[in-house]
């Protein structure tokens, strides 16, 4: 299949919707349409206006957070419409991809 990745790039401490940042963008992700996902923790990041934020050993509040979501063209629309809608501030990056599955699954 045809699509896009979706890499969406937060902190931990945020939140939204009465929950980590990361966790809503994932399930928001998988309402709208996306076909796989994500959350990764990020050991250091440097964000849009050159500033750095890492994990410390006490505090992990300022971890990176990264959300990659897989989805077909016409999901990947829907989700960034929506998300447009939504009051926060993202930075992401969309590239396009090939997508599938292969091998043989052994679940009966």
């Amino acid at each position: 299949m045809q699509g896009y990745q979706l890499t969406f790039f937060t902190e931990q401490d945020r939140r939204h919707d009465h929950q980590s940042i990361g966790e809503w963008l994932l399930e928001f992700a998988r309402a709208h349409g996306a076909a796989g996902g994500t959350l990764l923790a990020g050991s250091e990041g440097i964000d849009h206006a050159g500033h750095v934020h890492s994990a410390h050993f006490f505090d992990l509040a300022d971890q990176p957070l990264i959300v990659i979501v897989t989805l077909e063209q016409a999901a990947c629309e829907k989700l960034m419409q929506a998300l447009a809608q939504e009051e926060i501030d993202l930075a992401y990056v969309r590239t396009p991809i090939e997508f599938g599955r292969i091998g043989r699954s052994t679940a009966g």
